[in-house]
């Protein structure tokens, strides 16, 4: 895999990540109690995300070995993913409504943080849709996915963390996840995937 594969790869899933969502919002109530609650459920995301990665990296590792062509099919149906969520997300961001956080930290973030993650089917249809656009047939498919994996677990951690500190620091004034500030997220995010779709789709 080259540099810029890979940069587009941490490029398409910025977006993705910083668009509030249950993890987002989960670690955000967390953080508003301290620093290190953040950091915990963010670890816990994160490590949901590791089950993840495994299931896709064998996953398509076997859809490869049974078949390019179905994997190929598996890659236009990721496309077509990524502009069904870009629309999704055009339409959430021209609509208010209240992101609604959690009034009390839960006893144990890590292993809320793990189940959030593991337990939004969304996640695993984003790492089903994404992957494959920046695979190469001729390379093995499970050490392919776990870079991008570990690419995408690295900035969760990176910009959760960020977020957790922040929203700290300023009792979650700032951190918090305002209707506004969602929906500038949201529309500039489906923006981005539109113009990811439509550059992956030109490969």
């Amino acid at each position: 895999m080259n540099t810029h594969a890979l940069g587009l790869f941490a490029l398409t899933v910025i977006p993705l990540i910083c668009v509030p969502g249950p993890d987002m919002l989960f670690i955000v109530s967390q953080a508003i109690s301290g620093a290190a609650a953040g950091l915990r459920a963010t670890a816990g995301v994160c490590a949901g995300y590791v089950i993840h990665s495994l299931l896709v990296a064998f996953g398509l590792a076997a859809v490869i070995a049974a078949s390019p062509l179905l994997f190929e099919a598996l890659r236009w149906a990721g496309v077509a993913y990524l502009v069904y969520l870009a629309l999704q997300l055009l339409k959430s961001a021209a609509t208010s409504r209240a992101s609604a956080l959690p009034k009390q930290p839960a006893a144990n973030q890590f292993r809320r943080g793990f189940l959030t993650a593991v337990l939004n089917p969304k996640g695993m249809m984003i790492y089903f849709a994404i992957l494959p656009q920046f695979m190469q047939h001729d390379q093995p498919a499970a050490r392919q996915a776990f870079v991008l994996s570990a690419i995408f677990i690295g900035l969760c951690g990176v910009i959760y963390s960020a977020l957790s500190a922040i929203t700290a620091a300023t009792g979650g004034k700032a951190g918090g996840i305002s209707d506004r500030r969602r929906r500038c997220l949201e529309g500039v995010s489906g923006g981005v995937l539109i113009a990811a779709a439509a550059k992956l789709a030109s490969r």
